[in-house]
């Protein structure tokens, strides 16, 4: 679905903010883009849908080559939500704000009022079409920004630090959204540097370490290397930090399940052989 090969991109200032990043994100993935604040985390997602341009290298979604004589294209493709959700949502009120998106894409009044609904039920926001927007609370902007992204129909939905400044009942809400979302086929690319939120939702990872390809690949292979993980300034999993205590651990869990499972496993192994039944002994003694 998505391919970046050997992009560069400096910003004007001389910053360089991704160097001769390759990754290939296939269809129906739900990868995580993680990394330390300033590692190029949001300026590879701008890339994949035609915000940010490569200085060098080449960015295709589903075989479109992204760029200026294909943004209105990849537009409708790619739905990019942004970190604050202040920067996205402006119109006076929530219907008004999901209809934005439908209308600018030629669709007659009936049909964007209708994908517009169809959106505010899918994030949870249906009795909140006539509020006007500076009435909702934060988690409620973030879900109206992605509501907004979702009545355009996109195939793929980009988002950047969905879960920041969100208390956790509003983190568990939007990535329930999110895997629900993915479930339905939608490819979706996270950019967080939560480690203890990724292991939740996603299948694959992506580790940038100052605008670099640290690592990726399925989440265990990415998580195996802790003192790669320090390096890039991000830590382990809470979990996994508690069982890298215990000698002769061997792998370690991602999330509380595995650590369930992981455990149960262990003390069976550990567990003390039965004593031999010496009743037949006895009798025939």
């Amino acid at each position: 679905m998505i391919i970046l090969e050997d992009v560069h991109f400096s910003y004007p200032a001389g910053t360089v903010a991704l160097n001769s990043v390759s990754l290939e994100i296939p269809a129906g993935s739900f990868l995580a883009l993680m990394g330390a604040n300033g590692s190029g985390k949001s300026t590879l997602l701008k890339h994949i849908n035609g915000l940010l341009e490569p200085k060098a290298g080449r960015v295709s979604v589903g075989g479109i080559a992204v760029g200026k004589n294909s943004f209105d294209e990849i537009s409708g493709i790619v739905g990019f939500v942004f970190q604050d959700p202040n920067d996205q949502i402006f119109a006076p009120t929530v219907l008004d704000d999901i209809c934005y998106g439908p209308r600018n894409q030629g669709l007659g009044e009936e049909e964007a009022c209708s994908r517009a609904r169809l959106a505010a039920a899918q994030v949870g926001i249906s009795n909140l079409l006539e509020r006007p927007i500076h009435h909702l609370s934060y988690g409620q902007k973030k879900r109206l920004s992605i509501a907004g992204v979702l009545a355009m129909e996109p195939r793929v939905l980009v988002l950047d630090e969905p879960t920041a400044s969100l208390d956790p009942g509003g983190e568990e809400r939007l990535m329930r959204i999110l895997i629900g979302l993915h479930r339905q086929g939608m490819t979706i690319v996270m950019a967080t540097h939560d480690v203890d939120l990724v292991p939740l939702y996603a299948n694959t990872a992506c580790l940038l370490d100052r605008g670099a390809v640290a690592a990726r690949g399925p989440l265990r292979e990415v998580f195996s290397d802790a003192g790669l993980i320090r390096r890039c300034h991000l830590r382990l999993p809470r979990i996994s930090s508690l069982f890298d205590m215990i000698p002769g651990i061997g792998e370690l869990p991602l999330t509380v399940g595995m650590a369930r499972r992981q455990l149960e496993e262990l003390l069976e192994s550990r567990a003390p052989a039965p004593m031999p039944d010496r009743t037949q002994e006895t009798f025939h003694a």
